[in-house]
Formats: structure tokens, C-alpha cells, sequence
């Protein structure tokens, strides 16, 4: 998910806000340890989310918060999360599926190269559908 973070520049350091997840920020000392300190502070963030059960919130545009006064004057970025590393460790299963849908998948995946695979791919599409709902 590309989780929208909040850059806000001091004298001294900087400071990074999440809009999107509620009480997630982190800064450091440059914008290069500030970004890799916001994704850290994302992944606690969610993992715990994930243990509790509770829903992770959905990642949404900065055009969201374009005209919102709480972040006049900050500079935007997008902080790549991959939700299906912070799952737990991976288990082999067998899955039947029509042959034209794993060409299809196939040929997706050949031409997004951030899947990096068929399984990839589907643990993605999963967990973007199924990790932001409220456990059953």
C-alpha cells in the first residue's frame, strides 16, 4: 500500500505524520532517515493492528489532504508498505483456478514486476481486500 506521509521540515530535524493512520509518526535527521523512520513506525504500526485483530487502515491519496489546514506547508511523499511481509511466515498451499485466469495472471505479473510472482500477486490482492476489514 502507498500510505500518504506528512513532511513537516525544522531548524533541527524533521518530523513526519501519517494522515491516514491515526497517532502514526516519526522524524530523523534528514529526509532520507526521516522516510526509512516513517516506514518503520507504518510496519510497528500495522503489525500491531494485525495481531489484535483490528482492520488496517486503508492507504488514500494526498489529494485527500491537499486542502486541509493541518497540513499547510508541508512537503508530500508516498511510503511503499508491503502488508503481506508483516503477515507472518509464508505457507504452501494448493489453489485450483480457471487456466485462462492464471494466463491472465500470469501475463499481469509479467508486466508489473512489483508482484514479483504469481503468488506475490495473489498474496497482494488478498490482503488489499482482506486486511481492512474488521476480524470475524
Amino acid at each position: 500500500m502507498l500510505y500518504p506521509v506528512a513532511i513537516d521540515k525544522g531548524k533541527s530535524s524533521i518530523g513526519v505524520r501519517v494522515p491516514d493512520i491515526p497517532g502514526c509518526f516519526s522524524g530523523g535527521n534528514d529526509f532520507n532517515d526521516a522516510i526509512k523512520s516513517v516506514r518503520e513506525a507504518i510496519e510497528a504500526h500495522i503489525e500491531l493492528l494485525l495481531e489484535d485483530g483490528e482492520p488496517v487502515p486503508q492507504a488514500t491519496s494526498i489529494d485527500n489532504y491537499l486542502a486541509d489546514s493541518d497540513y499547510e506547508g508541508v512537503i508530500w511523499a508516498v511510503v511503499d508498505v508491503d502488508l503481506t511481509r508483516l503477515m507472518g511466515k509464508s505457507e504452501k498451499i494448493n489453489v485450483t483456478l480457471p487456466s485462462l485466469l492464471i494466463r491472465r495472471i500470469d501475463q499481469f505479473v509479467a508486466s508489473h514486476p512489483e508482484y514479483g510472482s504469481r503468488s506475490g500477486f495473489l498474496s497482494q490482492i488478498a490482503a488489499d481486500k482482506i486486511v481492512s476489514m474488521p476480524k470475524l
